[in-house]
């Protein structure tokens, strides 16, 4: 019923039913765009267009779509729909073009030592969702199109009836949370909500745990908005720059220590959820593992395609997903072991168990950060 009813609407609003960031751990293992869009039929769905989850590669798939039936690629159609009209010379939805850029910032996460020099990964596969580079500059150009409901400098460049379905609510995104308090909405693309005037309001952010936080807040009614972007990971920065802009232009003053708050709310919300397990604390009394030769072989998933377990220096290497990422196995409790997760939705350490038969061998193993979605088993092949 859904592939037959979904349109580029409900994807564009994260209402199809697909998990939250589904796909996602797809791309942290090397998968590209069309693997990715392709095995988004085996995620488990909710009530279709009765429950919100945000999905960078469920709006690619529209995105892509759009494309498709235009007969060209997407990084293609943006550039010529958008950035050459606009004038946006600095702006690419290909990576190679950020890369091959001399004047760029350098991402950065914090670490216990300060913040580091980071890459993130490439985004190309869902660069319809997080795959732009730009500046602030360019996007002062698409604001002020955005602004002028389609037009730029008197041209007119998109359509402002399709352009105004963007900022209709589409999905009650946020319930109120108190008897006297307002709902928030998601449109196509931006959180829709009204202001304490009643004035509407459109804002997004986006970002890379792997170094860098961007917003972007328009109040359509005051011509005003702001675009705020830095190359470091979630913090609250970009937001609480953009509250106090519009607190000063709205109160003359800064109402709240935006800094305070939202440097304690948005990496919260950003945070990829840990296990419930301390893998760095064995239990006491832990059962031995068996020997290496119950969990060694190759494995396989409809969904994470082939993973591997060898040995090496006496233990074991687990190696999982097309860009071969190897990852030390540390032995836990029996037949539990675990890893030190990487990438964008790294976790911390992660548990690996094994479901040892009565031949002495292994016949699967489950992946905990990979089982989100109940995906992560892998049978012996």
């Amino acid at each position: 019923y859904v592939t037959d009813h979904v349109t580029i609407a409900d994807l564009f609003s994260h209402r199809s039913g697909l998990p939250d960031h589904a796909g996602d751990l797809l791309e942290d293992l090397g998968y590209q765009r069309d693997y990715i869009v392709q095995h988004l039929r085996d995620q488990p769905l909710s009530p279709f267009r009765a429950t919100y989850a945000y999905t960078n590669y469920g709006l690619t798939e529209a995105a892509v779509a759009v494309a498709k039936a235009k007969g060209v690629a997407w990084e293609d159609l943006a550039a010529d729909v958008l950035y050459k009209p606009l004038g946006m010379g600095s702006t690419s939805s290909r990576r190679s073009d950020y890369d091959a850029a001399g004047n760029k910032a350098a991402p950065h996460v914090k670490t216990d030592g300060g913040w580091q020099v980071s890459t993130t990964e490439n985004a190309d596969s869902q660069s319809p969702a997080g795959g732009v580079s730009s500046t602030v500059q360019d996007l002062a150009r698409w604001m002020r199109l955005q602004l002028a409901d389609g037009k730029f400098e008197g041209r007119a460049v998109i359509d402002p009836a399709a352009l105004n379905e963007t900022r209709t609510p589409h999905y009650v995104n946020s319930p109120p949370r108190a008897p006297a308090a307002t709902a928030g909405f998601y449109g196509l693309g931006w959180n829709v909500n009204t202001d304490p005037e009643g004035r509407l309001r459109l804002n997004h952010s986006g970002g890379f745990e792997l170094g860098a936080a961007t917003t972007v807040t328009l109040l359509p009614s005051e011509q005003l908005g702001i675009v705020v972007l830095t190359n470091g990971q979630p913090t609250g920065l970009p937001e609480a720059v953009a509250e106090e802009f519009f607190d000063l232009a709205q109160n003359g003053r800064e109402t709240v220590d935006w800094l305070s708050f939202l440097g304690k709310v948005v990496p919260a919300a950003a945070a990829s959820p840990v296990s419930k397990t301390d893998y760095a604390k064995p239990p006491a009394g832990a059962a031995p593992a068996k020997p290496n030769s119950a969990y060694t072989g190759t494995y396989g998933s409809g969904y994470y395609g082939t993973l591997t377990v060898g040995e090496q220096d006496g233990g074991l290497v687990m190696t999982v997903g097309p860009a071969g990422l190897r990852y030390p196995l540390t032995h836990f409790d029996g037949d539990v072991f675990s890893f030190a997760s990487k990438g964008e939705n790294a976790v911390g350490l992660s548990g690996v168990t094994f479901t040892v038969g009565g031949d002495g061998r292994a016949a699967k193993v489950v992946v905990e950060q990979l089982d989100v979605d109940g995906l992560g088993t892998f049978t012996r092949s």
